[in-house]
């Protein structure tokens, strides 16, 4: 991705239901990351993944009833990293994406942040 050493990091945020995709672009404007994308189905997720300049993810586990899986592994295939947010428990998650960061809705902003600083560091 091509940030100068300045820029804010930008994040594709994928959330179906509105109002917390709104919250989730508030909090991350709130900690100072940019938006480059926020989309609310699995087939725009898709192409921004495949194609869109972001340093990270967030992905919904379950977005319209689908699971974001193959997002996920577009995702992967590019080397972005990303974390996933679910209201069915962080140990929810299938193989191979167990090993994976996620978040347990509600989350705080605070857990956010870490998250998003493990992201981007490799930690």
């Amino acid at each position: 991705m091509n940030e100068s050493p300045t820029a804010a990091p930008r994040l594709l945020v994928v959330e179906d239901e509105y109002l917390i995709r709104m919250l989730l672009e508030d909090m991350l404007a709130d900690l100072g990351y940019d938006v480059a994308a926020a989309v609310g189905s699995i087939a725009e997720a898709s192409e921004v993944a495949a194609k869109g300049d972001f340093s990270a993810a967030i992905l919904d586990v379950n977005v319209g009833g689908r699971e974001i899986y193959p997002v996920a592994d577009i995702l992967a295939k590019r080397g972005v990293p990303f974390v996933f947010v679910t209201g069915y428990g962080e140990r929810s998650l299938p193989d191979p994406y167990n090993n994976r960061p996620a978040l347990q809705k509600p989350f705080q902003v605070e857990q956010l942040k870490n998250a998003i600083v493990g992201l981007l560091t490799g930690a």
